[in-house]
This record gives C-alpha cells, sequence and structure tokens, in this order.
C-alpha cells in the first residue's frame, strides 16, 4: 500500500454547522444515513441477519461493535484531517493511486445510493399509495434539495427528527408482533442459501462494509466541524446502538411472522399491515422518511466532494448549484427501476466499503499532525 497523502488546507466547501455538534447530532446523523429503504423495508436484515437464523443475533451483535467502532474512527480521522468531504480521510488512509479508486468507487456509490432513493419513493407512492410514481420522484428530490441546501446543519435537523420515528416504529411493530393479540414468538428459520454470503460473520461484515461507504460521507464532516473526543465516542456508540436496536427488533418481528412477511418485497410492511390498515399506511410513511433521510445524506456528501474538487467552486452558491445538478441528474438515472439500480449499485459499494474499513481499521493510531 502506498504512503499515505500529507495532510493538507481544505478549500473552501459546502454550507458547514455552526456551533460544535454534540453526540445526540452524532447519533442521530449515523442512523439517519444509514436506515434507508433497504433497511426499513426489512429486506436487507432478512437476507443478512434473519436467514441465518439464531446466527443472526449474533451477526446483529457483531455488526453492532463494528458500527461503533469505524463510526468513532471516521470522526476521528474527520477531525484530524479537517474534513469537508470523504475525499479527506480517504487521502489520508489510502494515498496515491489507491485513494483516488476508492474515493471515485464511494463517490459514483454515493450517486447510485441517491438515485436508488429517488426511484424508492416513486415505487412507494405507486405501489403503496396510488399515486404517480414520478410524483414520488420529484416530491423527494425537492425535499431532499431542501434540506441539503440549508447546509450540515439542516442535514443534522432532518436526521434528528426522523431517526426516532424509525426506532419507535421498529421496536412497537416488533413487541406487537411478538406479545400482541395473535402474536407468535420467533421460530428463527435458517436459509443461508437467501443470504448474499453463506456465513453469518461474513455476512455481517459485508452489511456494515457497504452501510458505511455512505455513513463515512457525514460523520467525516461531522468529525471536521470540531466535535469534541467525549462527543464523538459517545455520539458512536449512541449510533451504532441505535442501528442494533433496530436491526434486533426487526429481525424478531420477521422471525415471528416467516414465511408469510418474506414472501413480500417489503416485509415489514406486510407485518405492519397485519395490525390493521392504519398501521399499514403509517409505516409507508416511516418508510418514506427513511427513504429521504438517505438520500439527504447521499446528496450532500456527494455535492460536498463535487464542490471540493472544483478549483473556482467554493461558498453557498456554489454549492447548491452543485446539488441541483446532483439531484436533477439522479432522477434521470432514477427512471432506469428501482430493482436495476439496487442490483448494479450495491455489489460495488460492498466492494468499496470493504476496502475502506481495511484502511480505517490500519489507522487506529492517530494520524501524524
Amino acid at each position: 500500500m502506498s504512503r499515505p497523502a500529507p495532510l493538507r488546507t481544505k478549500a473552501p466547501g459546502p454550507p458547514g454547522l455552526p456551533g460544535t455538534p454534540g453526540a445526540a447530532a452524532v447519533a442521530a446523523a449515523f442512523i439517519g444515513t444509514v436506515v434507508g429503504a433497504g433497511f426499513a423495508s426489512g429486506q436487507e436484515v432478512w437476507q443478512f441477519f434473519t436467514t441465518f437464523g439464531k446466527f443472526g443475533t449474533l451477526g446483529i451483535l457483531l455488526s453492532t461493535a463494528l458500527f461503533v467502532f469505524f463510526g468513532l474512527m471516521a470522526l476521528r480521522l474527520g477531525e484530524r484531517t479537517q474534513a469537508r468531504s470523504h475525499a479527506a480521510i480517504v487521502e489520508a488512509v489510502g494515498g496515491g493511486w489507491p485513494g483516488r479508486v476508492l474515493d471515485g468507487l464511494i463517490t459514483f456509490f454515493l450517486f447510485g445510493a441517491l438515485a436508488t432513493m429517488v426511484a424508492g419513493a416513486g415505487a412507494i407512492f405507486e405501489e403503496e399509495l396510488g399515486a404517480p410514481a414520478l410524483a414520488g420522484n420529484l416530491l423527494l428530490l425537492a425535499a431532499t434539495l431542501a434540506t441539503v441546501w440549508s447546509g450540515l446543519q439542516g442535514v443534522i435537523g432532518a436526521m434528528r427528527a426522523v431517526t426516532p420515528l424509525l426506532l419507535a416504529m421498529a421496536v412497537g411493530l416488533s413487541l406487537a408482533t411478538l406479545s400482541g393479540e395473535g402474536g407468535t414468538p420467533p421460530n428463527f428459520p435458517t436459509d443461508p442459501s437467501a443470504a448474499p454470503l453463506p456465513w453469518w460473520p461474513a455476512a455481517a461484515v459485508l452489511y456494515v462494509s457497504y452501510n458505511m461507504v455512505g455513513a463515512v460521507s457525514v460523520l467525516t464532516p461531522l468529525g471536521g466541524a470540531g466535535t469534541g473526543r467525549a462527543a464523538q465516542l459517545l455520539g458512536a456508540t449512541l449510533g451504532g446502538s441505535g442501528l442494533g436496536l433496530a436491526l434486533a427488533a426487526i429481525h424478531l418481528a420477521l422471525a415471528a411472522s416467516e414465511p408469510a412477511a418474506t414472501a413480500y418485497k417489503v416485509p415489514m410492511l406486510h407485518v405492519a399491515k397485519h395490525l390493521g390498515p392504519v398501521m399499514g399506511l403509517v409505516y409507508s410513511g416511516v418508510l418514506l422518511a427513511e427513504v429521504y433521510t438517505t438520500a439527504v445524506a447521499c446528496l450532500y456528501g456527494l455535492a460536498s466532494r463535487i464542490a471540493e474538487s472544483g478549483r473556482s467552486v467554493s461558498g453557498k452558491a456554489a454549492f447548491r448549484r452543485v446539488a441541483l445538478v446532483t439531484g436533477t441528474a439522479s432522477l434521470a438515472a432514477g427512471h432506469l427501476g428501482f430493482a436495476q439500480l439496487v442490483g448494479t449499485f450495491y455489489p460495488l459499494a460492498g466492494l468499496a466499503g470493504l476496502v475502506l474499513l481495511i484502511l480505517l481499521a490500519g489507522q487506529v493510531r492517530p494520524l501524524p499532525r
């Protein structure tokens, strides 16, 4: 591996976050970035954990520990490099051409994930609400642009508003499914052939790796915005633990509802509808909210990176123009179809994420000042 590149002073980038971000902001950003459509729908949890039966619970514990560790590493490196985008820490830990390749993969993934979220909003509008898909596409893009244009402060505010909804809904549905009227205990079916990898520890690591690609795009600017060491540690711990709690709740709900729920593209929506049509509508709203938070994180990270790379790009107005152009491009890409986008971009995210985790793990010792 080539020698890490020396740290350099960053040019003016996107609008930042006034004041010092605290642990709550870090935790909300961490959770809100990861819990997108795949997470909240239950598909990711089913494929990466529930298919391994009781061992899937161990996989969730492993993933939780890895989320805490790598989330903290991203924050610490963001602080040390004064990051305005993921490029700073990729350059610091990779250096040379490996860093440039990884930077390109992460940037490419952020665009693909953004397009996937825009397409996903259209799919939810069309399939669950009976509305035109384009209406969902445009509504999500407009809300995402408005949030990103407000800077990192607006991004964190959106995460703090939406994150508790998923945690409360996931835990509530799990408890209602397990102990409510007609509730059944988890039967923990085992079908590793349906998992992306046939060994539960490997599946847990892969799950963390591709989710950290998006999380790094928000956590590193938070570290660079002056988050203190204590807030970094507490925020990463709360964020990783919150993700683990949501994973465990969805895992138990699916295990108790299998095989009926897992026959659907959105298993958790089936679990919610089983408790009543109103609950189904509520969970559809939660799904849209989680798609929105992931889209916000992806667009902010992508626009930050593109704006930073332009020699003449600086300041709030230029950042907003970059976000508008990038968001519009994602709308066009979204018309390729939701399923096709997932199948194309997410394997690349796993590859980039694995490389990123290895590089981050190699930086446990502080970077030279």
